[in-house]
């Protein structure tokens, strides 16, 4: 108990200097910037841990015929040291006069900081921060050098037809793909902090005279009211801003292409991107944008239609296909044909569990299957695949674990589930798809129509970010009726009435 008490003890005391180093931290922020470079060389020295702190590097050196003394501050590992050197540096050597830094200095970016926080979130950013002696200001310059991988196709939303980039974990890189896409001055890019220890930074963007102000400034407010150390990418953002938290049914739309990111914002959406995060996301989202594909609109007319026909029978396909077998086996067998019945029931006789059991181990087994190829190095992916599908299978049915006909419903349920392209839209069909099967169980088919009714009323009263999530279907909205079909480009003339653009038509002059 001693020992407990003494432990105890330990730990607060750990804790209250912990604190009491942070609230230092703090106070030296606050700082104004010295005049003299001795007093802020030390406090950069006490708030980076130099010389521990390995990568953060000091140059000191004097300027030209001035003989006045003073350092960058720059972290070695995201900047340029070729910029610094030779955009900074070098002018200050040769330079005669200090009355103006800004027309010495050749970068792209020059801003005058008056407080050591500023001057440290400079740093951080990868930029360089200037100290001279006898000056109360530094100057933060531009010259950060992120690491990152080039530009590559798409690998979540791969199309035949259309553009192949898609977007990488660096912000900037992922805002030059929509700008080169949309080259207009009313695209507005905002930067925001969403975090406090780690300073991550989130931008918004939006196109000025099409996007609603009401749902601008509830993303704002949502982003601004963020009270956290750390987010780092933008799927835990989304997390933080979506409205129904514990929602099955996706409320923020993902997407890796800028093609259909710069679509959206043309309609007067508003995008959030963030840096290491290789995606946008899409506000308000409604359940159509996870329906449709990007490929949808670069095809003809009538194979665009197509395949949003094929897609919404696979929706239909995975969702019911093994309720109702368990429904038709269990409670209405009266609406099978007599011959398929014999058939059905020949292949069951052997078969030692009920229809749930065995719809539940082969759906069980088919998602162990889909989530241990996409875990495992993809050199040995497909032949998972085709180990779990072929040998698996096959041993169940001839094991008489299973029958023959579960197999094929689970197969065709689990194929059909990877047409429906939208990561998070997949999780929800993939678990609405297994209280389906319980409902089934259940009550039959009345059972998968109460919980199929509840499950449209849900949909029905949800929103993302104030725009209803059935919308234009309901409520009807003034739009292109671009919902299960979409309709001849020439005739898609309006944008989605529900987000109330500051322009409803899409006219030719723009």
């Amino acid at each position: 108990m001693k020992f407990f008490k003494v432990k105890t003890t330990d730990r607060k005391q750990e804790n209250a200097a912990t604190e009491q180093t942070s609230e230092n931290v703090i106070s030296i922020k606050k700082r104004d910037i010295d005049k003299s470079l001795t007093t802020n060389l030390n406090t950069i020295n006490s708030l980076y841990s130099l010389p521990e702190n390995s990568d953060v590097k000091v140059r000191p050196f004097t300027v030209g015929e001035m003989q006045k003394k003073a350092i960058v501050v720059y972290i070695s590992t995201i900047t340029d040291g070729q910029k610094i050197d030779e955009h900074i540096i070098r002018p200050l050597l040769k330079s005669k006069s200090l009355d103006q830094v800004d027309n010495i200095i050749t970068a792209e970016e020059i801003t005058t900081v008056k407080v050591i926080e500023e001057a440290v979130v400079g740093i951080n950013g990868g930029n360089t921060v200037l100290f001279i002696d006898g000056e109360d200001s530094a100057y933060t310059i531009s010259t950060s050098k992120f690491e990152g991988r080039g530009i590559e196709k798409a690998e979540n939303e791969v199309v035949l037809k259309g553009s192949k980039d898609a977007f990488n974990e660096m912000a900037t890189s992922n805002i030059s793909l929509l700008r080169k896409r949309i080259k207009n001055e009313s695209l507005v890019v905002e930067t925001t902090n969403v975090s406090k220890r780690t300073n991550n930074e989130a931008y918004l963007l939006y196109i000025k005279d099409l996007a609603n102000e009401d749902i601008l400034n509830d993303v704002r407010q949502r982003i601004n009211s963020l009270d956290v150390d750390s987010i780092q990418n933008a799927a835990v953002l989304e997390q933080y801003i979506e409205e129904r938290q514990k929602s099955l049914l996706p409320t923020v739309l993902y997407t890796e292409r800028p093609d259909r990111t710069a679509t959206f914002l043309e309609n007067g959406y508003i995008v959030l991107l963030m840096d290491n995060s290789p995606e946008a996301i899409i506000m308000p989202a409604t359940f159509w944008s996870f329906f449709h594909n990007a490929e949808d609109h670069y095809l003809r007319f009538i194979f665009g239609n197509f395949i949003r026909a094929l897609r919404l029978l696979a929706l239909f396909i995975t969702l019911f296909i093994s309720a109702f077998y368990i429904s038709v086996t269990n409670y209405h067998v009266e609406m099978v044909p007599a011959d398929l019945l014999l058939a059905i029931s020949a292949t069951r006789e052997i078969v030692p569990f009920p229809a749930i059991v065995e719809i539940l181990l082969m759906e069980i087994a088919f998602e162990l299957i889909r989530e241990a190829g996409l875990r495992v190095p993809s050199p040995i992916g497909p032949t998972i695949g085709i180990v779990g599908a072929l040998i698996l299978g096959q041993a169940a049915v001839q094991a008489n674990i299973v029958s023959p006909l579960v197999v094929i419903i689970v197969a065709l349920g689990g194929l059909s589930s990877f047409a429906i392209g939208d990561i998070s839209m997949n999780f929800s069909i993939r678990v609405l798809r297994f209280l389906f099967i319980f409902s089934a169980a259940l009550f039959g088919f009345y059972g998968m129509t109460a919980l199929f009714t509840v499950g449209i009323v849900y949909m029905v009263s949800m929103k993302s970010f104030g725009v209803p999530y059935l919308a234009p279907m309901t409520p009807t909205y003034v739009s292109s009726k671009d919902t299960i079909f979409r309709r001849m480009l020439n005739n898609e003339i309006l944008r989605p009435g529900y987000l109330k653009p500051k322009d409803l038509e899409k006219k030719s002059g723009e």
